[in-house]
């Protein structure tokens, strides 16, 4: 195994593979050193004011627009100028920095390509670094991969990269400084800056990124100041790095004019990550009596509180000069349904159109299969426009009372119920074995959503609302009863396993246990 010169202070206990140290360079690793250690008591006092605002709205405080930074709100100010590779982003494709999945995401034909090193990604030791690795290869225009007789390399129009590090709770246990875990997110932005940023910029683009999981603008200031730090550090001039924000909890949702504020150097605008946002619903207020959500399925877009998330979202961005990206299209092409699959292409279809229509200038998808036909939507409403930035929604007005606008409550159905045990248990079993986007039931699945089915039924186990349509309650022995039941279903899917076992294990835990888990992945990172 290859030995690596480490910083004062620094150790690696992960595996050190072929080619790991041309990613784990002593001065990178210089890089991603200095960053903890400037910023990681911030990041832990960050947190703790998380667990701080989670106890107050456990005890029934609910979350309104901040009185001192109405200044900033009623301000007329711009972020500064996008750079002309981020101007159209009409459609996105987003998944893991697996090597075969990085070469179909450059070349699927969307206009931008969001690399995740989060949810769509199992943070084992090796998926960071290889992941690392395909990046560095992908930008220089020397990846390619052969595998079961095929030969995978990039064509010479490939989509603009975006790099998603993984967010603030989450730390990279394999690398310690001064004896304390760091940051996952400072680990995966170091390394790619320090060996990507400078060659970006000379081929016409930049170092850019999502930032996903903020819960405050002074999380977002965090950010502001990582980036400020590393430029200096690089000789990058202030501004090169350009971020943005998934506005994936419903706390960020209103504080998004003052997170773009704090980025405004270095922001490109904000995402509606509306997965992880249904989930955080359901986390901030799982305590609340009045709170109940339907089966998973029935909390779409045009759900009130989803819909008012999304019009001052747009209506922010666009007021301050910033893109505004909708969130993702789960469905995936179902090949052997053909009747299935129209039903499915046809939910993409509206999600885009819907968006389009509002304002948007772009939108995820997770599948090649389904750049075509996003992009044909945004097309229709846009035409050879890179972006619609100049569609002021000044006839939109969202209230505190509407974001909160809970709805719908019902139904709650048995096959909802099973379908979250049957959803978390195989996305569980899958992560635990090293990936982390999973289709499934044909919808590409991440740790979001694996979220919402966890989240879910531990809220309707202790929510006096969550009774099923038949009039049954929903219990912790109701569930136990079903898991066995739904792990028998995913491994004839699947085939045996022992993580699905682990998984329905886990599973049960989570959603019966008498605290919450703040994030699943939390717990079952200490298990890989």
């Amino acid at each position: 195994m290859t030995q690596l010169t480490l910083p004062a202070g620094m150790e690696i206990n992960g595996a050190i593979e072929a080619g790991y140290a041309e990613i784990l360079t002593p001065d990178a690793l210089a890089l991603v050193a200095k960053l903890s250690r400037a910023f990681e008591v911030h990041r832990q006092e960050l947190l703790a004011v998380r667990v701080e605002r989670a106890k107050r709205l456990d005890a029934g405080e609910r979350p309104d627009f901040l009185p001192e930074t109405a200044h900033i709100r009623n301000g007329d100010w711009k972020i500064a100028p996008i750079p002309a590779a981020l101007e159209c982003r009409r459609v996105e494709i987003t998944g893991p920095v697996e090597r075969k999945m990085v070469i179909n995401a450059f070349n699927s034909g969307a206009d931008s390509y969001m690399t995740d090193f989060e949810d769509s990604n199992s943070p084992v030791w090796d998926n960071q670094i290889t992941g690392q690795i395909n990046l560095r290869d992908a930008i220089r225009k020397t990846i390619s991969l052969e595998q079961n007789g095929k030969s995978y390399k990039l064509n010479d129009k490939v989509a603009t990269l975006v790099v998603r590090p993984r967010g603030w709770h989450l730390d990279e246990k394999h690398v310690l400084v001064d004896g304390k875990r760091i940051s996952g997110g400072i680990f995966d932005f170091a390394l790619f800056m320090f060996h990507n940023a400078k060659e970006q910029l000379a081929r016409g683009a930049g170092p850019y990124f999502y930032l996903p999981k903020m819960e405050s603008h002074l999380e977002a200031r965090l950010w502001n100041d990582i980036f400020v730090m590393t430029q200096n550090e690089l000789g990058l001039p202030q501004g090169t790095i350009k971020a943005t924000v998934l506005i994936e909890t419903i706390l960020a949702a209103f504080e998004m004019d003052e997170i773009l504020y704090e980025l405004r150097e270095h922001s490109s605008g904000l995402n509606a990550g509306r997965w992880d946002y249904i989930f955080s619903c359901i986390k901030k207020f799982k305590l609340d009596k009045d709170f109940c959500l339907a089966d998973r399925a029935k909390v779409t877009m045009t759900a009130p509180f989803m819909r008012s998330y999304a019009l001052l979202l747009l209506k922010t961005c666009h007021k301050r000069n910033a893109p505004a990206i909708g969130g993702m299209a789960a469905l995936i092409p179902i090949k052997n349904d053909p009747e299935k699959n129209d039903i499915a292409m046809g939910g993409v279809r509206t999600d885009k159109a819907r968006d389009a229509t509002d304002g948007y200038d772009g939108g995820w998808v997770a599948h090649p299969g389904l750049v075509e036909l996003a992009m044909t939507e945004f097309k229709k409403v846009l035409g050879d426009k890179p972006n619609q930035i100049s569609k002021q929604r000044e006839d939109v007005n969202v209230s505190a009372a509407d974001l909160l606008d809970f709805k719908p409550e019902a139904p709650i159905t048995e096959a909802g119920l099973r379908y979250n045990i049957n959803v978390g248990i195989h996305y569980l079993g899958a992560w635990l074995a090293g990936n982390g986007c999973v289709p499934i039931h044909n919808l590409m699945e991440d740790a979001a959503t694996a979220e919402i089915s966890r989240a879910q039924v531990w809220q309707w186990i202790r929510s006096t609302k969550g009774v099923l349509e038949d009039g049954r309650k929903v219990t912790a022995e109701m569930v136990v009863a079903m898991i066995p039941e739904e792990l028998l279903k995913v491994k004839a899917l699947v085939g045996e396993g022992a993580t699905y076992d682990r998984a329905a294990k886990i599973f049960e835990e989570m959603s019966t246990s008498a605290s919450f888990a703040e994030f699943l992945t939390l717990p079952l990172y200490e298990e890989i």
